[in-house]
């Protein structure tokens, strides 16, 4: 009988034209995982969004992939269905999330709506766009995973690690074109939901380009039935049982790697969902172009994921590698909580070097995860590291944003020359409030949360009954956001609000704003909220560190074990 010597895994164009064809999948995936990073101010000021709901919004990207498990049972599906079942339904949950999201974020049907969730009151729009991108987070995690077992079934033996890179490479070349395009793309259009317009087409073509990818995969399907055939080989591995689960669960060095990824993700994900506004906070960095210097991150991984990918590929040290880049992390974070260091040069160069570190680790952990688990439980065993992982994309965005909100919040600005404008379109540079300072619009903190000096005297609410200003006893009108709830709780118990007043326009939002001269303003531009980033990133530091000792973990067990983490790929 005549043998055959190769598979269509054999082929170099036919591997290299898969990986090609997945990867834009991701890259689009990945577009509208971060689409909204750089788009903080505008929700502020176009949708009134605060910083803790644009935290519970992010965090919702892992509620049904932590609570409904639906990372784990899509692990278990691609395990027993395949890649092409799966990947096929992971890419149209993702269309689906999104479509959800942008509606969410363009109509105005849910203007001026709270609803009451178990314990506490939410922004309809906030709620929808949240559940919308909760959804999606179900593809695109699956996708993920799915991505990582093609790769597998494409390259074991081969260049693995070098193909994991460019993957994670094109995929990362989609957060960096969020980064960098969002807020232009929101202005050009004067719509914030104008970026996840172009995610939903985007998504739309990364589901054909998967559709096209299946054909590929029963050809090689076919061609490896064939090799086996005429080789005689048997395939002697047991299909995938759920049993296997607690083999997966019960092996320490899955467990050292799977925390190490929580960690280290958690470090740099939730980061890059408030490094727009970091660059704006602490830098002075112009808000048009701010998003240009985080998305130079994922660019500068496009080139040495891969280049770290071929190292491992080659040479090894896998664990080595991954010590590496969490130490990176640690000295970029560090730096990032000193206050006083706030130029716009140092900004970039931690970005670069943050990238490195980002490159390093992914770049080794991925490819190291078949060492420690057999391929017939691969498909659940990336699920169940991306589970874990998951716990921190929910809860870490969440915990920024609330500690944002509660301890880090100084007051209000307005950007020089625009941010008041008259009824008459004159602006004017300052103004003048009940506590009898004069501000000036591009000063600081024109309005602050911590001032309680402003007496109130009554509530201006809309149609919905939602409270939407408040009048001084200065016979200022002033939004309700710009003051304390402690000064509400106090104007209250003294008596001092007599509800006689409403104002509102058709979508419920501010109609003016008077001064105690009489100037009326009716257009409220460019108002930012300004924050103090130190907390915030003394918490990523403390995940670093905490990411390089499970790396060292991870590095003795490999020793103990003898998984191999530090050996070439190519065999």
């Amino acid at each position: 009988m005549e043998t055959l010597t190769n598979t269509l895994r054999d082929s170099k164009a036919a591997r290299w034209t898969a990986l090609a064809v997945v990867s834009f999948t991701m890259l689009c995936g990945y577009y509208l995982t971060d689409v909204m990073a750089p788009l903080k101010g505008l929700l502020e000021g176009q949708l009134h969004w605060n910083s803790s709901e644009f935290g519970f919004f992010t965090g919702a990207y892992g509620w049904f992939n932590v609570f409904l498990f639906m990372l784990i049972i899509g692990g278990i599906i691609l395990d027993k269905m395949g890649v092409r079942f799966t990947g096929l339904m992971a890419a149209v949950i993702m269309v689906i999330g999104t479509a959800i999201k942008y509606w969410a974020v363009s109509t105005h049907v849910l203007d001026n709506q709270t609803w009451h969730l178990i314990l506490w009151d939410v922004k309809a729009q906030v709620f929808m766009a949240a559940l919308g991108f909760a959804i999606f987070g179900v593809g695109v995690e699956i996708a993920g995973i799915t991505v990582s077992k093609i790769i597998v079934k494409w390259f074991k033996g081969k260049e693995l690690a070098l193909a994991m890179g460019l993957e994670m490479a094109t995929a990362r070349m989609g957060t960096a074109l969020a980064l960098s395009t969002s807020v232009p793309i929101a202005k050009g259009f004067n719509n914030v939901s104008a970026p996840i317009l172009v995610c939903l087409i985007m998504l739309c073509i990364g589901l054909i380009a998967f559709f096209i990818y299946t054909f590929m995969d029963k050809k090689l399907d076919e061609s490896q039935a064939a090799f086996d055939k005429a080789n005689e080989t048997v395939n002697t591995e047991e299909e995938f049982r759920i049993a296997d689960i607690l083999k997966i669960v019960t092996n320490k060095g899955w467990w050292y790697l799977a925390i190490l990824c929580v960690l280290f993700y958690s470090a740099v994900f939730p980061f890059l969902k408030y490094a727009t506004d970091l660059m704006v906070q602490k830098f002075h960095i112009n808000e048009d172009w701010a998003g240009l210097i985080p998305a130079m991150l994922p660019f500068g991984t496009i080139l040495l994921t891969p280049l770290f990918g071929n190292m491992y590929d080659r040479k090894g040290k896998g664990a080595s590698i991954m010590i590496l880049g969490a130490l990176l992390l640690i000295f970029v974070h560090l730096v990032f909580t000193v206050p006083f260091l706030n130029h716009w040069i140092i900004a970039i160069l931690l970005i670069l070097i943050l990238g490195v570190g980002f490159s390093l680790v992914p770049s080794a952990m991925w490819p190291s995860v078949p060492k420690i688990i057999p391929e017939k439980q691969l498909g659940t065993a990336y699920s169940l590291v991306f589970w874990v992982q998951n716990w921190g994309l929910m809860g870490v965005p969440v915990l920024i944003g609330w500690v944002l909100n509660k301890y880090c919040f100084i007051g209000y600005f307005a950007v020089a020359g625009t941010g008041f404008i008259t009824s008459q379109g004159d602006q004017i540079s300052q103004v003048a409030l009940s506590d009898q300072k004069t501000y000036s619009v591009s000063e600081v903190g024109t309005i602050s949360r911590k001032n309680d000096d402003i007496k109130i005297i009554q509530f201006v609410k809309n149609d919905a009954g939602v409270v939407t200003s408040v009048i001084t006893a200065s016979n200022d009108t002033i939004p309700s956001e710009f003051i304390s709830k402690k000064a509400l709780k106090n104007a209250i118990k003294k008596n001092e609000i007599e509800v006689t007043q409403y104002s509102y326009s058709d979508k419920g939002n501010i109609q003016s704003f008077v001064t105690d001269k009489g100037e009326k303003i009716s257009k409220f531009n460019n108002v930012f909220s300004f924050y103090n980033y130190t907390l915030p990133m003394m918490i990523f530091s403390g995940f670093s560190l905490l990411a390089l000792a499970f790396a060292f973990l991870l590095k003795a067990e490999d020793k103990k074990k003898g998984y191999g983490l530090e050996m070439p790929n190519i065999k």
